[in-house]
């Protein structure tokens, strides 16, 4: 087996990491939301709030230790190399783009845990009081958009087998 290199899924991978580290210091540095629970208006729908993400999706898993904190990043270190890993196997491009995505932001957010201590979010999407998600930033839109599209191909596209013949056994026949 030749190992190719993901060209699509690291620059995916890399992309969504840069940007999701530079809304995070442009939220907090030069937009000027610098305390937890400093917030800004930005659309009727869109508020940017600092806040600061203790534990991993809805809440569950909150680190409130040192210790606590470095498990998570063992867990979600493990899972990124895991994707990381797929990643590399993988020969589809949009499948490669996908885990790249998830990959890139879930480094953003072990980043954040490593050099803070919590994940740093901003964005808050509501319609009037009602609020479908909890704040998120760059990175958690990055993996659930990614496992969306890993998803949606699995369901609903089939690849065409490959003509090359890589993947077909010859026979001696």
């Amino acid at each position: 087996m030749t190992w190719k290199l993901p060209r699509i899924g690291l620059i995916s991978a890399a992309t969504f990491f840069v940007l999701d580290q530079l809304v995070k210091w442009l939220v907090i540095g030069p937009i000027g939301l610098t305390y937890e629970g400093d917030e800004r208006i930005v659309l009727p729908i869109f508020t940017l709030r600092n806040v600061h993400n203790h534990g991993v999706s809805l809440g569950f898993l909150r680190a409130d230790s040192t210790a606590s904190t470095w498990l998570l990043v063992g867990m979600t270190g493990a899972i990124a190399i895991a994707v990381l890993v797929w990643m590399w196997r993988e020969r589809n491009r949009y499948d490669q783009f996908a885990l790249g995505m998830i990959a890139g932001g879930a480094l953003g957010n072990i980043l954040d845990r490593v050099r803070l201590g919590y994940v740093q979010d901003y964005a808050d999407l509501h319609f009037g009081a009602w609020s479908p998600f909890l704040n998120f930033n760059l990175a958690d839109a990055a993996i659930t958009v990614g496992v969306l599209i890993l998803l949606a191909r699995a369901l609903l596209v089939r690849d065409k087998p490959r003509v090359d013949g890589a993947d077909v056994e010859k026979s001696n026949a």
